[in-house]
Parts: structure tokens; C-alpha cells; sequence
């Protein structure tokens, strides 16, 4: 079955909050009139988030359960969701419902016109002043390294599937979504940031900023410099079944329409 967008929904011991961020994804695919799907990749979990998510298939067939039998990484959960996936579209969303699936659906609409659509939290007062200030600097550097001018880098962004398609991702931890990001646009795909609103976690505790997290964040980020500045410096074609190509196209039908009428003068 085609879906027209897939939500990726890693998850490592997420038994409190797996049902809440499932309940709510179904919720905005109701309420958004979305024929969408769920793939929860269940990353080498030791508590019930896989026993949860069994019991929620039953109730809700749009599911579909990966299972790790130990932890691989966010990023790696992630990529091997979109693999799995049935989407023409897709974007992550976690297990620990800290994200309102409503307040990214509703850019849907936005995806006839670009490829990728990015969000930015627009409350980062739901976050630690830590968490506020790691988040500032990591986007200064980004930003800096990369020649980019985004207000955020890892947030459920949308993509339209088939502009990750000649992408090989290296990152399996957090970084993932920054590295998608920065190759995706350096291959030149249309794009746009839309401000969203973050919930706050009622329970458990972020995984981001581990030790072990921020240790495979710093390889990513050496990774990807050296992928786009010394290693794989060949722009990527952009695939012709996304938006970019069609707006290509669509240009020079105009410069081919207007300038015989230019020669001719």
C-alpha cells in the first residue's frame, strides 16, 4: 500500500511515552485527513515499548515495528525506517512524545512546492537553559561551517523521499538529521523553515546529551566536513521526480518560450 507520508518513530525504552506519541501521530492523521503510516523501529529496547507497540498494531494497522536487538542509534533507527517505509514523503518523530505531530503535518500542503520543509522550535523555553545554549552554539557552528542560514537543524523535518535517495548516510547518532540536511541542500533542493511548537517530555529523560551522544555528534560533524570539503565534493543530481526538477523544468520551458523573442529584437 502507497502511503502519502511516513513517520519515523525510533524508540529505545520509551514504555511511558510510546503509546502518547503513537495516539497523537494517529490523532493528526485524522485530523489532517492524511493517509499516513507509522514505522516504529524499536532500537534494542529492554523494557515493554516493543510489547506497547504489538498491542497498538491491533488497534491501529497503519503501524509497522522494527526491531533491533540492540541499540544502533537514532540515526541509523531512522534510515532504516525510511528504508522500510511506504511513503511518498517522510519525517521523524520520536518515541517520547515531545513532539505534537499536528504542528509538522500541518506543513504537509507546503510539500507541492519544495522538497524539504525544516522546522524550527519557536519555544525553546520548554527546554533547559542548558539545552538552550548548546543549541545556540551548535547552530552557530553549523551554520559557519557549512555556509548555511537555518534556525535549526534537528527537528522532524519533512522530506520528500526520493531526495535522500542518492545520499549515503554516515552519522548513527544524533547527528543524522544535520548531516541529511546540510547534504540535501548542497545538492541544491528547494526548501522551507516553518516555526513549531515543542511539548514538554512528561517522562524519562533526552538522550541527546549523553556523553556517548555528544562523542558520536562530534564524529558526524568531522565526518560530514570532510565528506563536503575534500571527499565527495561532486554535486549530486537532483532526482526528476522531485519538486526542484519540475521548477527546473518549468524554468526553461520559460527561457526556451522567451528568448527567440529576445534574439529576435
Amino acid at each position: 500500500m502507497q502511503y502519502k507520508i511516513s513517520v519515523i518513530m525510533p524508540a529505545l525504552n520509551e514504555e511511558e511515552n510510546i503509546s502518547t506519541a503513537v495516539g497523537n501521530v494517529v490523532k493528526s492523521f485524522d485530523q489532517l485527513d492524511v493517509h499516513g503510516e507509522i514505522v516504529v523501529v524499536n532500537d534494542g529496547s529492554t523494557d515493554q515499548t516493543k510489547a506497547i507497540v504489538e498491542g497498538l498494531i491491533e488497534k491501529y494497522p497503519c503501524i509497522q515495528l522494527i526491531c533491533h536487538d540492540r541499540p544502533k542509534g537514532i540515526g541509523a533507527s531512522y534510515w532504516e525506517g525510511i528504508g522500510k517505509s511506504r511513503g511518498e514523503i517522510v519525517t521523524m518523530l520520536p518515541g517520547d512524545a515531545e513532539n505534537d505531530a499536528y504542528e509538522i503535518l500541518r506543513y504537509l500542503p507546503l510539500m507541492e512546492h519544495v522538497d524539504i520543509v525544516i522546522p524550527f522550535i519557536y519555544n525553546q523555553n520548554v527546554r533547559s537553559w542548558k539545552r538552550r545554549i548548546i543549541s545556540k552554539f551548535y547552530k552557530g557552528i553549523i551554520n559557519l561551517s557549512f555556509g548555511m542560514l537555518l534556525n535549526y537543524m534537528n527537528g522532524s523535518v519533512m522530506y520528500r523521499k526520493c531526495a535522500l535517495q542518492n545520499i549515503t548516510l554516515k552519522s548513527s547518532g544524533f547527528f543524522y538529521q544535520t548531516e541529511l540536511l546540510i547534504k540535501s541542500i548542497k545538492s541544491g533542493y528547494l526548501y522551507a523553515e516553518v516555526p513549531c511548537a515543542l511539548q514538554q517530555r512528561v517522562s524519562g529523560e533526552s538522550k541527546a546529551l549523553t556523553f556517548k551522544s555528544l562523542q558520536k555528534v562530534i564524529r558526524g560533524y568531522l565526518s560530514t566536513m570532510a565528506s563536503i570539503y575534500a571527499v565527495d565534493r561532486k554535486k549530486k543530481p537532483i532526482m526528476p521526480d522531485s519538486v526542484t526538477a519540475l521548477r527546473h523544468r518549468q524554468l526553461n520551458e520559460i527561457v526556451d518560450t522567451v528568448q527567440p523573442q529576445f534574439n529576435a529584437n
